[in-house]
């Protein structure tokens, strides 16, 4: 199974938002999309960072509420971790598990092309198992 699978299934939009964002904006867009991280771009190709609901807290306990009117750029991860949508999806879920991160961008010659999440990837697994349980119980049934 490769990344390009879950992608098909899951759809290709990503939510962006640029590092000169106030922290505030941040929340708003994920309120309003019901997501959990977003990837920073100021040109909506190129991933210039990723941030997250958790990185917003730990910001929080750390500044303050000050931190709301900070920049997105103050508190996104900058080294992001990419795929390629060729990629083993098992790859993915190794670098997941390794890195303890739940987004990860899928990126086509150095554009942003999708994200795929741990859910997605979980969402992904439980859809095959009960196809494979499926075409079991339909043989051993035959």
């Amino acid at each position: 199974m490769r990344i390009s699978d879950v992608v098909k299934r899951k759809g290709d939009t990503v939510i962006t938002v640029r590092s000169d964002a106030s922290v505030t904006d941040l929340l708003d867009l994920l309120a309003e999309h019901r997501i959990g991280a977003v990837v920073v771009s100021d040109d909506g190709q190129s991933v210039d960072g990723i941030v997250s609901e958790r990185d917003v807290v730990r910001h929080l306990q750390k500044v303050g509420a000050d931190v709301l009117q900070q920049t997105v750029s103050s508190i996104m991860t900058s080294d992001v971790q990419t795929c390629g949508p060729e990629e083993e999806l098992g790859a993915l879920e190794h670098t997941m598990t390794e890195h303890r991160i739940r987004h990860v961008p899928v990126v086509i010659d150095g554009h942003l092309a999708a994200i795929v999440s741990i859910g997605d990837v979980v969402k992904h697994r439980i859809t095959d198992l009960q196809a494979e349980r499926d075409q079991l119980s339909a043989y051993i049934q035959q």
